[in-house]
């Protein structure tokens, strides 16, 4: 019985820069004063997030992701750096976690044991992130009635 030649891993592009934009969009109904502002804080159940500007310039912004709980100690923390690309409307993860620069593809299996799409799986994993914060994140900031 012959086994099945493994087909070669093939880097879907359409597809990330599919969730780079999306992430994009994300990211400005998360943090839409980034431009006047360098910090954007919310609740996000019992964690705090923090979204903070690194680094502006023309066409790029470099933005640092942080989210903490009480408990950190036994669940850590989220730490993620991220690069938007104002131009192409896109923004991708540089760092997650300890890890620098992720490549589009890796052998499989490798030393450092990153999957073979893993910089797509970090971009998606920012995606349902994101959605979440969406759907659940709440801002300590109290906003004026119409009576004020």
């Amino acid at each position: 019985m012959q086994r099945a030649a493994k087909k070669a891993y093939r880097l879907d592009l359409a597809s990330l820069h599919a969730v780079c934009e999306a992430n994009y969009a994300r990211l400005l109904r998360l943090f839409p004063d980034y431009q006047t502002r360098n910090l954007c804080e919310f609740r996000l159940g019992e964690a705090r997030v923090r979204i903070e500007v690194l680094e502006r310039s023309r066409y790029t912004t470099i933005f640092r992701l942080f989210q903490a709980r009480q408990d950190e100690q036994w669940l850590g923390s989220l730490k993620v750096e991220l690069r938007a690309y104002h131009d192409a409307g896109m923004l991708e993860v540089g760092t997650f976690q300890s890890h620098r620069r992720v490549e589009g593809r890796y052998a499989y299996p490798n030393d450092q044991m990153h999957q073979q799409d893993e910089k797509h799986q970090q971009n998606h994993f920012l995606a349902e992130w994101f959605s979440h914060c969406l759907e659940n994140g709440h801002s300590d900031v109290q906003l004026p009635t119409a009576g004020d």
